[in-house]
């Protein structure tokens, strides 16, 4: 059974801090696992005016953080619990459905910031394409659509096998993001919103609902 860790009350923003990592990096640590990690790679949480538990996704909104794990146990598990009550010393109301409301903000926050990064020119698509982007060596993260052939997206990831791969999405949702057809391979070039896009995939994919088998 999960119990709520210890909250401090110093950071320079009041949430819970960890410290700092060698490249500069704030951890924060999660209010029912006690683990640390990478702000960028948590989940924060603040109380509204209305004493309403917020997520905050874009770690930009006023007031004292509540973190979580990106991991939709851990959510649903500060909800059912009270835990975010006990972090936050004051009687608060969680919505119905946290992890689903959070799964959704980090979904379309990742594919917004998809967009950008091709208007920045550090996204290409298409299957030949892609093809002639890795053999370059300059690819960094590689997407490849969640309903493509499993067979075709073995071939691209064993050409770039120190990209990271990030699969989150259906080929729809990549089209759409990105205003293209039928989208099932992309790669990214290095870039400041390849990181960020790299992070919320990586937070999306522990909050996303698991498919029905």
């Amino acid at each position: 059974m999960a119990t709520a860790a210890p909250v401090s009350d110093d950071g320079m923003d009041g949430d819970s801090l960890e410290g700092a990592a060698p490249d500069g990096t704030m951890s924060r640590r999660c209010i029912v696992s006690g683990a640390s990690a990478p702000a960028a790679r948590m989940v924060r949480f603040v109380v509204g005016p209305d004493a309403l538990i917020v997520p905050d996704v874009d770690n930009r909104l006023p007031g004292r953080g509540l973190w979580l794990s990106a991991d939709r146990d851990m959510v649903e598990t500060a909800a059912s619990k009270r835990l975010f009550a006990k972090a936050a010393r004051s009687n608060v109301t969680v919505p119905a459905n946290l992890a689903d409301l959070v799964a959704d903000l980090l979904r379309r926050r990742c594919l917004n910031h998809l967009g950008l990064a091709r208007r920045a020119g550090l996204v290409t698509t298409g299957g030949e394409k892609v093809r002639a982007q890795i053999a370059t060596g300059h690819v960094a993260v590689l997407l490849e659509a969640a309903d493509g052939s499993p067979q075709e997206r073995r071939k691209f990831t064993a050409l770039a096998p120190q990209a990271p791969v990030v699969d989150a999405f259906t080929s729809s949702e990549l089209s759409a993001a990105l205003g293209r057809d039928n989208v099932i391979h992309v790669a990214l070039a290095e870039g400041r919103l390849t990181r960020t896009i790299l992070d919320d995939a990586a937070r999306y994919g522990g909050l996303k609902r698991p498919p029905v088998i």
